[in-house]
Formats: C-alpha cells, structure tokens, sequence
C-alpha cells in the first residue's frame, strides 16, 4: 500500500470516526450495542430518550452500514464493530492518559515505541507515585520495596546508579533475587566493568545476565513477574527519579513485557 492510499484510507476512517463522535446519539448507540444486539425497548431504556430519537439514530447508523436490524434485534455490522472496538480504545486510551497526567505530561516519551503509545489503555490500573517534599525518597523507597519481593528481574536501566545496584546486588547475595536481565546501553556497561564490585557481582554472576545495546536508552523499566514500574526524564534530559508508574494488572504486565522485549533480550 503507498503513502498515498495510506492517507486516503486514513481520511476515510477519519469521517467515519468524526461522523460518530460528532453526535452523542450515534456514539451511545454505537456503544450500547458493542457486547450485544438489542431491541428498541432495551436501548430506550439504556439511553433514556424517546424512541422517535433513537430510530432516527438508528436510521442513520444503517444508511451508514453500521448497525443493521434483524427481526427486532438491532446489531453492528462487521464495519460497526470494528468501529465500536476503536472508539472503546480511544475511550480507554485517554482514561488512561487522564488518569495519570502528571506523569505523562512531565516527561521525554520518546523512548516509548509508538505501537505501544497506541495501547496505553493496558496502563488504565496503573498507580502515580510521587515524591513529595516531607518525602524526597519516597518512589525510590516505593522502587526498593517492590523489587525486594521479586525472586525474577528484567530491568532496562539508563543511568549509572550505584544506590540501585547496591540494592540489587545485595538482593542476588541474599538469594532472594534468583534471576536478573540488565539492559544497559555501552557507556554504562562500560562503568560497570570499571567497577570491580560490580564487574564481581553483576558480570561474572551466574544469576544475571547483562545485555547491550546501541540505543540511547530513555526509560528505566522493571519487569517482574507480579509487577511492573516505568520512571522516565524530564523533557530536558535529566532522569527523574521522583515519579514512578507502578502496574501489577495483567494487561500492564503484558505492557511492560512487549517495551522490554523491544529493547531487552538476546539481540
């Protein structure tokens, strides 16, 4: 498909889009009939209009091919649910954003793939944490806590931070860790190496394993298999260390596991 096709195919969805948010009427419809046909009686009830308003929505969803009505059943067509399937994601996409805007809004996102910018309704459960000022380290301290119950870690890490590896090798000494992925960018693998406590208990340790990449790594993930957490920087460079989005939902799981694998893994 050419740039050309892409676009016209994109305007086309584009007006049908428009054409239904335009009007609360067709959106409700739309929505009332996404997980099951119904009949007049039961969407009058759910929308509380008069039926004469809803058989004139009704009317132009089917012109439109829509909605189409068997018996006294009225149900999306192929087109409608798809339609409906996307205006449920757009929903959920910005409750999400809403959700948690002081994080999103704060800081640099382009270290998230767009794919995944596409999907950050699977981010709705997800908990803001902030530091405050009676409490500077309190994400920090939330970030300990979390990853001292986890026996398994894949973590994408941008900075050079020995308080975290601290944390982390104390953790692999305990025991407690039994499993560690570090993705780290060469500048810090670098850092790393040159650091004989950490080349000893990071490096050579049989219980992790350190993957590097050319990328400039602009977010600081942790997968777990109960939890995920996602600090990112300011949109001026610095790392923000203060604010943490924290998941443990299934669909945020599932999230974190496809940005990691994005970056993290065998290369």
């Amino acid at each position: 498909m050419t740039n050309i096709q892409t676009k016209r195919q994109l305007n086309e969805e584009y007006k049908n889009i428009k054409y239904i948010l335009t009007s609360t009427m067709r959106s409700r419809l739309i929505l009332a009939m996404y997980k099951s046909p119904k009949n007049l009686e039961e969407l009058r009830n759910e929308l509380n209009k008069p039926s004469a308003t809803i058989l004139h929505g009704l009317k132009e969803l089917e012109n439109k091919n829509f909605i189409k009505k068997i018996q006294k059943q009225y149900q999306l067509t192929s087109n409608g649910f798809l339609l409906a399937t996307n205006m449920v994601k757009l929903i959920e996409n910005w409750s999400s954003i809403n959700k948690n805007t002081d994080f999103w809004d704060n800081h640099n996102l382009s270290g998230i793939p767009k794919e995944l910018l596409k999907n950050m309704h699977f981010l709705k459960d997800a908990t803001y944490v902030t530091s405050t000022t009676s409490d500077l380290s309190n994400a920090f301290n939330r970030y300990i806590k979390l990853i001292s119950n986890a026996s398994e870690l894949k973590i994408i890490m941008p900075i050079y931070s020995e308080n975290h590896f601290r944390h982390i090798i104390e953790l692999l000494n305990e025991n407690k860790l039994k499993y560690l992925e570090l993705t780290v960018n060469k500048e810090i693998l670098k850092s790393i190496k040159a650091n004989p406590v950490l080349k000893r208990n990071l490096i050579k340790n049989k219980k992790v394993k350190v993957h590097c990449v050319d990328a400039d790594l602009k977010l600081f993930l942790t997968y777990a298999p109960t939890f995920m957490s996602l600090t990112l920087f300011f949109k001026d460079g610095h790392y923000d260390d203060s604010q943490i989005l924290i998941g443990t939902s299934e669909n945020t799981l599932s999230w974190a596991s496809e940005l990691y694998n994005i970056y993290g893994g065998e290369k």
